[in-house]
């Protein structure tokens, strides 16, 4: 699979799972719905107390399985550098964030205040290499 291929990939579809590494070198995976900027890289909102932001801080790895819907068939594995936005530097890249993913929302301000309160932060992934480049 090309690159091209692979990022073209990722901006048609939104469901993954993501592999951040826990303090033991173990892997820990969450179900994530992400989106990709404009400069092709990985974006996941989150909160900022949630374990793979934690892990995200320490060690600053990632790695997404990304899938269609149908969850059987075609599927990109995407890996490289994170960093994590907090509030408020994060605000609007999380409303990009909803835009690419959902639209346009029907309340912005209650929108900005439930990332607010929920103390949302953005991973944002550069990639470095994506697959496969085989199969079978």
């Amino acid at each position: 699979m090309s690159a091209a291929h692979a990022q073209q990939f990722l901006r048609d579809h939104h469901r993954a799972i993501l592999a951040t590494l826990r303090a033991d070198g173990r892997p820990q995976m969450s179900p994530v719905v992400y989106a990709v900027d404009d400069a092709g890289r990985v974006l996941i909102s989150t909160r900022e107390t949630a374990v793979k932001t934690r892990n995200l801080r320490r060690t600053p790895f990632a790695s997404v399985c990304a899938f269609t819907d149908g969850f059987f068939g075609e599927w990109v594995q995407a890996e490289g550098t994170a960093e994590v936005i907090s509030l408020p530097d994060a605000m609007e890249l999380l409303v990009d964030y909803y835009r690419t993913v959902s639209g346009k929302h029907p309340d912005w301000s209650d929108y900005r205040a439930a990332m607010v309160r929920d103390r949302r932060v953005i991973v944002r992934v550069t990639l470095s290499r994506t697959g496969p480049s085989i199969s079978g």
